[in-house]
């Protein structure tokens, strides 16, 4: 089977599907045209990530459990460690998004708002005792567990035609 086809199959986009097989999670063939083709045991293959991926697991973690899925003689205790720590995990970026929704909630809270100019987000944004005792390194941890949690920024640097910041 193609790769399109496996692609509507699994849900998954036809970029992913060639990464996936460029870092070894699938094995399709090549045929004399040098296409890929994808046998039923790669879809399946391709489906449970998918669905590993859904939950969060890392492309490492994807790795384990598609050779733990694939070895009759696992012990269901190594899945189950690998699925605690990833839950761990989870469980570690809610507590993170939560504190970062309370600070959130209370800079909105602090805000009047209207059409005055002053503005007390904007202050507590500009105070750097939000995050006085954090060194750099606590700061860039943060940023990428939030980066980690789902978090993106909501807004983007406009650029001009030739990729120039504006």
């Amino acid at each position: 089977m193609k790769i399109g086809e496996v692609a509507k199959q699994t849900g998954l986009s036809v970029k992913s599907i060639r990464y996936y097989h460029d870092i070894g999670l699938v094995c399709g063939e090549r045929n004399e045209a040098g296409y890929r083709v994808y046998r039923h045991q790669d879809i399946e293959a391709l489906k449970f990530v998918h669905q590993c991926r859904d939950l969060g697991f890392s492309l490492e973690d994807c790795k384990s459990l598609l050779g733990l899925k694939g070895n009759e003689s696992r012990n269901a205790e190594d899945v189950k460690q690998l699925t605690r720590t990833h839950l761990a995990y989870v469980e570690e970026q809610i507590n993170k998004l939560q504190q970062l929704r309370a600070q959130l909630q209370h800079m909105v809270t602090q805000c009047q708002g209207g059409d005055q100019p002053h503005c007390a987000i904007i202050d507590s944004l500009s105070h750097e005792d939000n995050e006085s005792n954090d060194t750099d390194d606590d700061k860039s941890q943060k940023d990428q567990s939030l980066h980690d949690a789902g978090s993106e920024c909501c807004c983007k640097a406009s650029r001009t035609s030739n990729g120039q910041e504006s």
